[in-house]
């Protein structure tokens, strides 16, 4: 939509255009799971404990009412993943969910602090069988906008780093990261005392992914063990997770695991996170014991992943910035136009 100005703010950022595209993609992914026979599933936005992991932080709000006469915090869910877990432990079966997710600090143009989530589980999946079910979803999508996608091209995250920066991701030092990220000329200044990962991060983010999924899907496996998040560890390579990243023109669409379901793997895997969040003086939201407690009860071996369907409908419509697929962006057209949070 055309910059707006003065009295005219209160349009809407997307086109009418757009906003049919984006029904029409929502009735799409219902058809495709109903066909499926997969349950679709609703749960809360407000929660007593939100996702600890460091590179996520949450809205929080306070509710003061019954039961709560000196208020209680409740945070906005940065994914529904939690919730959707202990629905899988209570015998659910296969279930996906669309519903709304915050993250703070997130906006840009491919960015908004408020976003739409597609996420979903299929018990007995391993990974290859959830991104083939993920390939045949966004094929579906793209044909119906008209578009045909090369074939699907799978590379594992040592690969790419391989193929773009001539560089292994899983063994190289810090100094050599950092002299790849100067080579390639991007800034480095506040990452002197990061971890690893955030270099590779940045590495991947400006060196690699710009190169990945053009007109078709790329789809990257085997992440670092570092980057694992709720994922398990690859039994072929220690060094490695069974996790993984679907991009499409530069942009990365989703984020699959191999569940974990150890709840003791769990729980140290928590408690990392709220150390390093420590460390890193970031809010310690408390642990989610009923997601602990449901896993000591028992969770199928499935796989899961989350899709960012703002994004999805981006590419769908053409568009350059997720304020053009949205009605109302946070703060506003002109606000978001003029945001500087992260650099995407």
């Amino acid at each position: 939509m055309s910059e707006q100005s003065g009295d005219e703010d209160w349009r809407p950022s997307a086109s009418l255009q757009v906003l049919q595209l984006r029904a029409q993609v929502l009735h799409h992914i219902r058809e495709f799971f109903a066909n499926r026979r997969v349950l679709e599933v609703d749960t809360p936005l407000l929660g007593s404990t939100t996702n600890p992991d460091p590179n996520i932080d949450s809205f929080s709000t306070m509710y003061t009412g019954p039961h709560a006469p000196k208020g209680v915090a409740l945070y906005l869910q940065s994914s529904p993943e939690f919730a959707m877990k202990r629905l899988l432990c209570a015998g659910s079966g296969p279930i996906y969910q669309i519903c709304k997710a915050f993250r703070q600090g997130e906006c840009g143009s491919l960015h908004n602090p408020e976003f739409t989530i597609l996420e979903w589980y299929q018990p007995g999946f391993d990974l290859a069988a959830l991104i083939a079910e993920l390939e045949a979803l966004l094929q579906g999508l793209f044909k119906t906008a008209g578009r045909e996608l090369a074939r699907t091209q799978t590379i594992t995250y040592q690969q790419a780093f391989h193929a773009s920066v001539d560089i292994d991701p899983l063994h190289a030092s810090l100094a050599e990261l950092a002299n790849c990220l100067k080579h390639h000329g991007v800034e480095v200044r506040g990452l002197h005392n990061a971890d690893r990962d955030a270099w590779l991060d940045v590495l991947m983010s400006h060196c690699i992914q710009p190169h990945l999924g053009k007109n078709r899907m790329t789809v990257v496996t085997d992440y670092p063990a570092s980057q694992a998040a709720l994922a398990k560890s690859n039994p072929d390579n220690a060094l490695t997770a069974l996790r993984f990243e679907l991009f499409i023109d530069g942009v990365e669409l989703a984020n699959g695991f191999q569940e974990l379901t150890d709840v003791e793997e769990q729980q140290r895997r928590f408690q990392q996170d709220l150390v390093r969040r420590k460390h890193q003086h970031q809010h310690q939201p408390p642990m989610d014991a009923h997601l602990l407690q449901a896993l000591t009860q028992g969770m199928p071996d499935c796989s899961g992943v989350a899709v960012g369907l703002d994004r999805v409908i981006m590419l769908l419509a053409g568009a350059n910035r997720l304020s053009e697929v949205m009605a109302f962006p946070v703060g506003g057209y002109k606000w978001l136009k003029g945001c500087r949070c992260i650099l995407q």
